[in-house]
């Protein structure tokens, strides 16, 4: 892991998570802001594939929202949640996402799970001067991972920078590359991504 040791850390604790009434009271203008966060983080890689860069604010978002579909009342349930998502938010380094293959119709998805098996695998940031940055899966959601002829339709994947890639990544023309040979696609970012993803790697 290519982070500062001494950096504190950005994950959640009970603290972070507000009960639901108070999440009620803020949770129109709270969706807005994530809304406008996410879009500076989400693309589309190709047609079938989207890339959502996760912080720990998209995250917390998540868990209160799983919390309120779920109505879990307890702290136990609370722990439960912040164990499952905590994972994803990226250490100072590190950018982490979620990949979502996007299939509409049945057709598509007996058609495009088994050919894109492997697909969490295939994912890096390439940057400008050429260095490729692969996607490791999280090993804390193994039963996401590609089963032997079918994958599943969402994987956790984080992506390791040293210092120098870092610095290579701010100057910009950075892509997501798919190298999958049923599925190759690559898709630059867009300037304000880069420096929405800066704040991942930097801070």
């Amino acid at each position: 892991m290519n982070t500062d040791t001494a950096a504190p850390s950005r994950k959640l604790t009970m603290s972070d998570i507000m009960d639901h009434r108070a999440y009620e009271r803020i949770r129109e203008v709270r969706q807005k802001d994530v809304f406008e966060i996410k879009r500076r983080r989400r693309i589309a890689l190709g047609t079938m594939i989207t890339v959502m860069f996760e912080n720990r604010q998209t995250m917390q978002a998540q868990i209160q929202e799983m919390l309120r579909v779920e109505k879990v009342l307890t702290d136990e349930g609370v722990l439960e949640e912040l164990k499952a998502y905590n994972p994803l938010i990226p250490e100072k380094g590190q950018l982490s996402a979620t990949l979502f293959i996007e299939l509409t119709t049945d057709a598509q998805v007996r058609e495009w799970l088994p050919k894109l098996v492997g697909i969490e695998r295939s994912i890096a940031i390439k940057l400008a001067n050429g260095d490729v940055v692969k996607a490791i899966v999280d090993e804390g959601h193994a039963e996401q991972l590609t089963r032997e002829n079918v994958t599943a339709a969402v994987h956790y994947i984080r992506f390791e920078f040293s210092p120098e890639q870092i610095e290579e990544f701010a100057k910009g023309e950075v892509q997501v590359i798919s190298v999958l040979s049923n599925y190759i696609e690559s898709t630059e970012l867009a300037q304000y991504t880069v420096d929405e993803l800066l704040i991942d790697l930097r801070d």
